[in-house]
């Protein structure tokens, strides 16, 4: 295909390479292993090449990693054809059709006055299709439990927010978080007191409610929780290894300082980044 048309897009290569790495007769063998088990570590890790390429802004690489994540999917698309369920064209069908279906002010005639109702009638249409997989569907029935768990209780907090469970106001979510704060102190106190040296499932539990209260808090301002976590993570990672830069110009490893002077070396490092 010539590649400066890009009015048609040619798959069919690489399903033909998927087939033929999958071939019983001469086929590779780790490929030929493969399940759709073994593959999701393979998937989850190609998606985030996918986002660090993108928050790197490196827009060649992210050309390859998203032809890595693509592969995934055909991969999968070749097991399941194997076992006869569906199809690489199956997939790309009912895409299209989710897509046009919840789109009807796009691919239909009906219109929105403003961003709420399209957002009411986007979650109506995605409730109308998780109850027609079950009757007795919850809200929360196609939220999956292998997401990452800030992820996840992200998902959760926002969909059941969207049936009217949910604070009026950051108010009631502050309130939250003292108690969360509150409840988590007693129980450290508690395990403190047992001689416990490590903490009680009780600590862990409060522990996980306070986390909870705080991705809750996240949603109220409009902020991505893990997004904002991974900001911190680098903000973290990068003036720590300014404070080992600056243990290294003294010839001496961070361990050898002491709190207070590696407290001075962390404010170098904030004051570098202003």
């Amino acid at each position: 295909m010539n590649k400066s048309d890009n009015s048609k897009v040619d798959i069919e290569p690489l399903l033909e390479i998927m087939r033929r790495l999958r071939d019983p007769e001469g086929g590779c063998p780790w490929d030929l292993k493969q399940s759709y088990e073994s593959i999701i570590p393979f998937t989850i890790e190609e998606a985030y090449e996918v986002a660090d390429a993108i928050e790197r802004e490196d827009f060649d690489d992210l050309r390859g990693e998203l032809g890595d994540l693509l592969f995934q999917v055909v991969f999968y698309a070749q097991l399941a054809k194997e076992e006869q369920r569906f199809e690489f064209q199956d997939i790309v069908d009912e895409i299209c059709h989710k897509l046009t279906v919840r789109h009807p002010h796009v691919f239909a005639d009906q219109q929105f006055s403003n961003d709420e109702e399209l957002h009411k009638a986007w979650e109506a249409q995605k409730h109308r299709e998780r109850q027609k997989k079950n009757e007795a569907a919850s809200v929360l029935d196609d939220i999956p439990k292998s997401l990452p768990s800030i992820k996840r209780a992200q998902k959760l907090q926002k969909r059941a927010a969207k049936q009217g469970f949910d604070w009026p106001n950051q108010d009631g979510v502050w309130d939250k978080i003292a108690e969360e704060t509150r409840e988590l102190q007693e129980a450290i106190a508690e395990a403190k007191g047992r001689g416990n040296a490590a903490p009680l499932d009780a600590v862990e539990e409060e522990f996980g409610d306070l986390m909870f209260a705080m991705i809750n808090l996240s949603r109220h301002i409009k902020i991505d929780a893990e997004q904002a976590l991974s900001k911190a993570n680098k903000k973290f990672e990068l003036r720590y290894r300014q404070v080992e830069a600056e243990a290294a110009k003294h010839h001496k490893e961070v361990s050898q300082f002491s709190l207070e002077e590696l407290e001075h070396f962390w404010q170098l490092a904030k004051q570098k980044e202003s």
